[in-house]
């Protein structure tokens, strides 16, 4: 069992900065290669690779456009090439472009959704193909309590994290006879530098709607990727946890 874990890869998209950062972290701790995926941030990517190194495994980094089918294929194709196989996708990267339905220009609501809906969907596909293959895979998706309750302001946002959770019971139900388990997690209030930018009065509204009174770390979203993510999990498939303080409920 530690042997397989040890041979275990990982392709965390949008990993080089905070709760993508933490999940690379977090299955380095389990024993994984990481291939950190990144848009921009070159440097940030490295720090993250070498935290990863730190917990004893090895990490590359691979710059690539996810919301593009190219950019998608350039990633597995640089996975493949450094360690040969491919165990474990999280589909984390995203971008907002938040603003009332009235004011929300065509471009922003496109934008949206093809880097957090069709970006993940181009990934699961190249993913799949290798999966299959190899009678075994895990997928997480990270979604977000906005696909459950909605947010003024971020329709766009929020059609893309819901849409994330039909893709991935529907992929559940089409990839399970292959040993292939495809997950959703659902992150609340989280501390991020995209958080921090928030004004304090609505961060402490936000704060007040949670039952645990407190934001959660992208540690938090992490340890619930890594659950799906583990060899003890394999019997989980087409579910959704909100890590969110009980925010969703």
């Amino acid at each position: 069992m530690a042997e397989e874990k040890l041979t275990r890869t990982a392709v965390v998209t949008g990993g080089s900065r905070g709760i993508g950062r933490a999940v690379c972290v977090a299955l380095a701790k389990q024993g994984c290669r990481v291939v950190v995926n990144y848009c921009h941030g070159e440097a940030a990517a490295a720090q993250t690779v070498e935290l990863c190194r730190q917990q004893g495994v090895d990490a590359v980094a691979v710059q690539g456009d996810v919301s593009t089918a190219e950019g998608c294929k350039k990633l597995f194709d640089a996975a493949m090439e450094a360690y040969g196989r491919v165990d474990i996708l999280v589909n984390n990267a995203g971008i907002t472009r938040d603003n009332l339905l009235l004011r929300m220009t065509e471009a922003d609501f496109d934008a949206v959704l093809n880097a957090n809906l069709k970006g993940a969907f181009l990934c699961c596909k190249e993913a799949a193909r290798r999966m299959v293959r190899q009678r075994y895979g895990r997928i997480i998706n990270l979604s977000s309590v906005v696909a459950l309750r909605g947010n003024p302001g971020q329709a766009n946002y929020a059609a893309s994290k819901a849409g994330l959770i039909g893709l991935t019971k529907s992929l559940a139900r089409e990839l399970a006879s292959r040993n292939v388990t495809v997950n959703a997690v659902a992150p609340g209030f989280i501390e991020t530098d995209m958080t921090a930018a928030l004004p304090e009065a609505v961060r402490t509204a936000m704060t007040g709607d949670i039952p645990l009174q407190r934001p959660g770390t992208p540690e938090d979203v992490a340890n619930a990727v890594a659950f799906f993510a583990a060899e003890q999990s394999g019997y989980l498939t087409g579910q959704v946890l909100c890590a969110d303080g009980g925010m969703a409920m």
